[in-house]
């Protein structure tokens, strides 16, 4: 199984919102995303930080995509 991409939480948004995910939302700097199929997560966005791998998994199982689709997304 392929490793993780390092991104950040700006990164991450760019390649979520190519699946069909919108920002409904922000507060703080938590951003909600929404699909219109009712899938949501939220990715946080604070400058210069990357998200660790675990937060990304979670962030995956949110949107249901699997860690090749991700990697093909970018």
């Amino acid at each position: 199984m392929p490793k993780l991409p390092r991104l950040s939480g700006k990164e991450l948004i760019r390649i979520i919102e190519k699946i069909g995910f919108k920002i409904v939302r922000i507060k703080g700097s938590h951003y909600i995303l929404k699909h219109e199929d009712g899938r949501k997560t939220v990715i946080p966005v604070h400058s210069k930080e990357i998200i660790g791998p675990g937060l990304i998994t979670k962030i995956l199982k949110d949107c249901e995509i699997q860690k090749d689709e991700l990697i093909k997304l970018l």
